[in-house]
C-alpha cells in the first residue's frame, strides 16, 4: 500500500508517493496559480494525484491516505483550512472537496505545512525514534513545528508552534508579521542578509576592506562561504547571526525540552559547522545546564520532501 503527500505552496503544488517503508518513491508538481478559486486548486490536487498514480501502474484504491501540508491555520479534525495568507482559502473544506474530486472513499488530512514537516522528521528523519521534537526552518521565515508524546502539536485553534516570533529583542528589528524583534527577524535567511549588507555598509564608510564587496549578489551563504575564507568582517556577521539563532534555540529548549531539534531550510547547508558554532552557546543558556539530560541539536534529513511524507504519514 501507498500514500500520497500534497505540499501545497503559494508557489508550487507538489504530489508524493510514499510506501510503506516512508520512503518517497516518486514527486511530481505544477504550478500553484494561487490567484484563482480556491476550488480550482484542488482540482489541480486531484489531477496530481491520479497522474502520480497512472505513472507508476496503480490505482487510487491502492492508496491508504492522503495527507495535504498547507500553509496557514489548519484544522486537522475538520479538514478546513481556516485561514491562509498566501492563498484564497478561509474557512475552506479543502479536505471534502478533493474527496469529492477524486470520487473515492480514501481519508484525507490535513496539517500546516510546518507542522507537517517536523512530522515527517520525527517520522523517518532526523528525529526518528523519538517521542518528543522540535523542527526549526531557517529560509525566508523562521519556521516552526512541534511535536509532543509522538503527536503535531498545534494549540486549541490550530495556530500554534508559530516560533519564528517570539520576541528576542524588545523593540527590535521590525518583522514580516508586524511586530519587532521577533526571532524571524534575527535568525532567518531574510536577517541573515541584511545583517551582512549593514556589515558592508559599515566596511564602505569605514573604509575597511572586507571581501564580501566582491561578492555579485549577497545571499544567506555570502557571510558564511567568506568567514571560511578568512574575512573578519564576514565572521563578526556570522557570529552574531549565530548568537540570535542560539540564543531562540535555547528557550525553545528552556519551554519544551525535546529530545531532538532538527534544523532545515537553506541556512542548515552549512551542515554540522553550524551545529559546533551554536552549541556553546546554548549549552550555556539552556536552563540546567549539563546537570539534566540534553537536548539533540540535527541537521534535517529530509530537506524539501520533509513536508510531503509528513503530510503522506499524517494520522
Amino acid at each position: 500500500m501507498y500514500r500520497i503527500g500534497v505540499d501545497l505552496g503559494g508557489t508550487n503544488i507538489a504530489v508524493g508517493l510514499v510506501n510503506e517503508n516512508a520512503e518517497l518513491v516518486k514527486k511530481i508538481s505544477s504550478p500553484t496559480g494561487a490567484s484563482r478559486p480556491a476550488e480550482e486548486i484542488v482540482k489541480d490536487i486531484a489531477k496530481l494525484c491520479k497522474s502520480i498514480c497512472a505513472e507508476m501502474g496503480i490505482s487510487l484504491s491502492d492508496i491508504e491516505g492522503i495527507g495535504i501540508a498547507s500553509p496557514g491555520i489548519a484544522n486537522h479534525d475538520t479538514g478546513v483550512v481556516e485561514y491562509a495568507n498566501n492563498l484564497p482559502f478561509k474557512k475552506f473544506p479543502i479536505a471534502q472537496l478533493l474527496k469529492d474530486n477524486l470520487g473515492e472513499s480514501i481519508p484525507v488530512r490535513i496539517e500546516n505545512d510546518a507542522n507537517a514537516a517536523a512530522w515527517g522528521e520525527a517520522c523517518a528523519g532526523a528525529a526518528k525514534g523519538s517521542k518528543n521534537s522540535i523542527m526549526i526552518t531557517l529560509g525566508t521565515g523562521v519556521g516552526g513545528g512541534i511535536i509532543i508524546d509522538g503527536k503535531v502539536y498545534s494549540g486549541f485553534n490550530y495556530a500554534g508552534g508559530e516560533l519564528g516570533h517570539i520576541v528576542i529583542e524588545v523593540d527590535g528589528a521590525p518583522c514580516s508579521c508586524g511586530r519587532r524583534g521577533c526571532w524571524e527577524a534575527y535568525s532567518s535567511a531574510t536577517a541573515l542578509i541584511r545583517m551582512t549588507n549593514e556589515k558592508l555598509e559599515e566596511c564602505r564608510a569605514s573604509g575597511r576592506y572586507t571581501s564580501m564587496s566582491q561578492a555579485a549578489r549577497v545571499s544567506g551563504r555570502t557571510a558564511c562561504d567568506h568567514m571560511r575564507a578568512g574575512d573578519e568582517a564576514a565572521k563578526e556577521v556570522y557570529d552574531k547571526y549565530i548568537k540570535y539563532l542560539a540564543s531562540g534555540l535555547a528557550t525553545i529548549i528552556n519551554i519544551f525540552q525535546p529530545e531532538v531539534i532538527s534544523l532545515g531550510g537553506g541556512v542548515s547547508g552549512e551542515g554540522q559547522s553550524l551545529i559546533d558554532s551554536l552549541l556553546p552557546i546554548i549549552r550555556k543558556e539552556q536552563y540546567g545546564g549539563t546537570i539534566v539530560a540534553l537536548t539533540d541539536i540535527r541537521i534535517a534529513k529530509l530537506g524539501n520532501d520533509a513536508g510531503i511524507i509528513g503530510a503522506a504519514l499524517l494520522k
